[in-house]
């Protein structure tokens, strides 16, 4: 398939305007395919040459102002349009398109649970082309309207609000102008709930099979919509651009959510069927925040070329996590009064989850800026490549800090400027900037080329030095960006009450990186920062996590933590110093078994769920699995055992759900032995609780695959009991996790042969695949992937082949030889983009870890 590259993206903006397309879309055609009829009204503005993009599974004709085309003539996706006079000019297309299974065009779904079936289209980059015929670029904004034939029974959702007028046939408002990738439809047997908000229709939509569960957190849902929805209307001059807000959750989605103007569709496991922690209920409502500020920053105000994506994502990140932080509900739900905010620590979870996402993509041979020069986009394959933790976190970070330097009434003064300048249109960085510098006297010009055009972390290093009645702080800056950052210093409390182990904040203050970059009354010439009263027992650098860089601490500030990590009274505090734990364990300067100690001294005491579940989760994946030596992995998941086990006894009297549920799932996860988990199962629960959901079953029973501790026919037995499509996926993780030649030879077919699991399926397999335990098992599976991986990616595309390089990939096989099969793979020319992508990414991982365990 032909890629767009940015000079033809550029040429044919300069060439045509599109005005409007009118699109009729037949869902009643079959199985494996639907019907797709186009109009594009459009003008050249000059005479000459173009092409329209389409990937048929048959092109049955076209007419171009009345005139019938050649459909043989179609090369790959593209039709050429010849000999275009200077004018307005009708193109009409008529196809048959092929629906997807892996969550790419038109993707269809039947559920195991009721047989229903449901459609959704995901339109991103180029995708738009599996589903009508187009001119696919960001910066050809048009009208769209569509029609669309669906089976009886079904409801059809889309960009505007739908009318059915009857047998199956649904009329969809036109949208104002937007970009190709951004037009939607979702169709099926939808359960809808539905309500008016600030004079607009939004409504919630599942699939019939989960609608008992959507019901139960309806309210929840509604109400964060209706209060992010109302922050952004008092943040942002413009009003909200649409004519309806939907949400739809949607089955097999590859991505969280996007951002389809009026219709943001989600991956459906947001919708849960098993017990939950807050934390992940604070996802979920940033996901909600982020996706709606996507509608003015993304679909209102659209990137012109992809080298932009940062405009969208590292903004609407910055804003999910802000603007949940602040939104405030108007009634009382659950514990959470009217008035107050359900969630008022969304960073603590940035910080100490998505935050390490940007740190490490920035740490490997992959990196780039977060705005990249335009240069080094030149093409559609190329851009899918940035859609990672540089785009997301480190941008949402940058953005942070840009806040902390600018002041926020200046930030948004400068965005309320870009929006009205450009809405319904298309911007760049240059215009970003500019507007952006229109509020302020600040330099933002030069922030931005500081920040925005460079790659790579910052560390920052404290040196402390005492006198007689002051103490001095020198920081050691290694890195170019300049920073704003507040130091925290602690000392122990002399409460005797609270314990020998707490800690009291004494002061925080704020100082510019470098030092003598910014005259305080307390910063020398010689740029220490010289404070009163004796040293502090603790001083912590970006206290308040407002910009992006790796912290240090100083020896004794170390010690101290070491013994008081768990009394520091601020979560934000605990996760940068946690966060800085985990950057110098993949640094090597702290041996895994230190950072494994220290999370079994101190997380038995922590009450902050997103910290409990961020340490866990890198202790679990990172340290036990891959930075450990086989030999030290069963010491290690000792540790894990011991430190949920303490947790699991400190939360008996149903006090702390989550944490209780936490610890649960990484006991399940840690467990060498199966007698007490599968004792759990034969019970149906944890003595003390909770009862075991679907999720907490197919957890157990996928760690007593791996542990050889159960078989095909009790994996039968729990897929007979829950046959919904999280219930097939659980099966096919544990399938793949039994440790026998049988079970992972079929799992290996079932992935890179047969090519009929879905995206999820083969995710699922993937996942139960390559276990650390099995390694004499999985031996010569390792260099057969690299082969029949790339293999796979040609086959099946971009979706699958990022599925294959991140869940595929055998991790645990952590030694030279498999490095070197890694490093001469990535010569081979058949990979594609994304597959490489991946593989970089994996590799250099798997450098990483050889690295950690040679340190130690």
């Amino acid at each position: 398939m032909s890629v767009l590259t940015r000079d033809e993206a550029q040429a044919r903006a300069q060439f045509l305007d599109v005005q409007r397309y009118t699109i009729d879309l037949d869902l009643t055609a079959g199985e494996e395919t639907f019907d797709s009829h186009t109009v594009i009204q459009f003008t050249a503005l000059a005479t000459g040459d173009t092409f329209v993009e389409i990937k048929p599974a048959t092109l049955r004709s076209l007419t171009l102002d009345g005139h019938p085309l050649d459909p043989a003539d179609l090369t790959e996706n593209r039709y050429p349009l010849t000999a275009l006079t200077a004018g307005p000019h009708e193109l009409r297309v008529d196809a048959t398109m092929r629906y997807s299974r892996t969550g790419e065009g038109m993707h269809r779904f039947t559920d195991p649970t009721d047989n229903e079936t449901y459609v959704y289209t995901q339109l991103f980059m180029e995708d738009v082309q599996r589903v009508f015929a187009a001119f696919d670029q960001p910066d050809l904004k048009s009208v769209f309207a569509l029609t669309v034939t669906a089976p009886d029974g079904w409801t059809v959702l889309g960009n505007g609000i739908a009318r059915h007028t009857g047998d199956g046939h649904w009329t969809l408002a036109p949208t104002p102008p937007v970009s190709t990738y951004l037009v939607a439809v979702a169709a099926g047997p939808w359960h809808s709930v539905t309500t008016q908000h600030a004079g607009l229709p939004f409504g919630i939509h599942c699939r019939a099979s989960l609608a008992p569960h959507l019901d139960t957190d309806a309210d929840e849902i509604l109400d964060i919509t209706r209060a992010c929805f109302d922050r952004f209307q008092e943040k942002f001059d413009e009003p909200y651009p649409f004519d309806s807000y939907d949400q739809a959750f949607v089955p097999e989605f590859n991505a969280g959510a996007m951002e389809n103007p009026g219709l943001v569709t989600f991956r459906d496991e947001f919708i849960y069927r098993s017990a939950v922690t807050d934390t992940e209920r604070q996802t979920r409502g940033m996901v909600i925040a982020h996706e709606m500020a996507h509608m003015w920053f993304g679909d209102l105000v659209t990137l012109a070329w992809w080298d932009d994506i940062w405009l969208n994502e590292s903004f609407a990140e910055y804003m999910g996590y802000q603007t949940l932080a602040e939104a405030t509900l108007p009634r009382a739900l659950n514990s959470v009064r009217a008035g107050e905010t359900p969630f008022p620590d969304t960073w603590v979870e940035f910080g100490v989850s998505r935050k390490g996402w940007g740190y490490d993509a920035d740490q490997r041979p992959s990196t780039h800026p977060v705005a990249p020069d335009p240069a080094a986009v030149p093409d559609t394959a190329s851009a899918m490549l940035n859609f990672d933790g540089i785009s997301y976190a480190k941008g949402a970070s940058a953005l942070r800090q840009l806040v902390a330097w600018l002041g926020e009434k200046d930030f948004l003064a400068g965005i309320n400027t870009h929006f009205a300048r450009h809405k319904f249109g298309n911007a760049t960085l240059a215009d970003f900037i500019d507007n952006l510098a229109s509020a302020t006297d600040r330099d933002v010009h030069a922030w931005a080329d500081q920040w925005l055009r460079t790659t790579g972390v910052d560390t920052l290093t404290p040196h402390l030095t005492e006198a007689d009645t002051t103490w001095s702080l020198t920081v050691d800056h290694h890195g170019t960006r300049p920073h704003r950052i507040t130091v925290g210093t602690y000392d122990h409390t002399i409460d005797t009450q609270s314990g020998p182990d707490r800690l009291v904040l004494r002061d925080r203050f704020d100082i510019g990186i470098p030092q003598n970059s910014t005259t305080t009354d307390d910063t020398s010439p010689n740029g220490a920062t010289t404070r009163p009263g004796r040293r502090p027992a603790l001083v912590v650098l970006n206290d308040n996590d407002l910009t992006y860089a790796k912290i240090r601490l100083d020896p004794d500030s170390w010690n101290t933590v070491l013994n008081s990590l768990s009394g520091i009274p601020d979560a934000l505090t605990r996760a940068v110093i946690w966060n800085a734990a985990r950057d110098m364990v993949r640094d090597g300067e702290l041996a895994p078994t230190t950072y494994l100690e220290t999370a079994r001294t101190h997380l038995p005491h922590e009450t902050d769920l997103a910290l409990l579940q961020g340490v866990l989760a890198f202790a679990d994946t990172q340290i036990a699995a891959r930075y450990v030596t086989p030999q030290d992995r069963p010491a290690a998941l000792a540790t894990l055992t011991a430190l949920t086990r303490d947790l699991i006894r400190r939360t008996e009297d149903g006090t702390h759900p989550g944490l209780r549920l936490t610890a649960v799932r990484h006991f399940i996860d840690a467990a060498t032995q199966p007698d007490t988990i599968h004792a759990w199962l034969t019970d149906g629960t944890v003595p003390g609780g909770p009862e075991l959901d679907p999720e907490l079953r197919w957890r157990i029973l996928t760690r007593l695959a791996v542990l050889g501790a159960t078989d095909e026919q009790a994996i039968t037995a729990e897929l007979q009991a829950d046959p919904s499509a999280t219930g097939q996926e659980g099966a096919a993780r544990c399938r793949a996790a039994l440790p026998t030649p049988e079970a992972k030879a079929a799992a290996w077919h079932a992935m890179f042969t047969d090519d009929t699991l879905s995206n999820y399926l083969f995710t699922a397999t993937a996942q139960g695949f390559w276990q650390p335990e099995q390694t004499d098992l999985l031996t010569t599976y390792v260099p057969r992937y690299y082969p029949d991986a790339t293999a796979l990616a040609v086959r099946r595309g971009p979706a699958i082949a990022e599925a294959a390089g991140r869940y595929a990939f055998p991790a645990c096989a952590i030694d030279a030889d498999s490095l070197h099969l890694g490093e001469q793979a990535l010569t081979d020319q058949a990979l594609i983009p994304a597959l490489r992508r991946k593989l970089t990414d994996q590799i250099d991982d798997l450098r990483r870890a050889l690295t950690v365990r040679n340190a130690h």
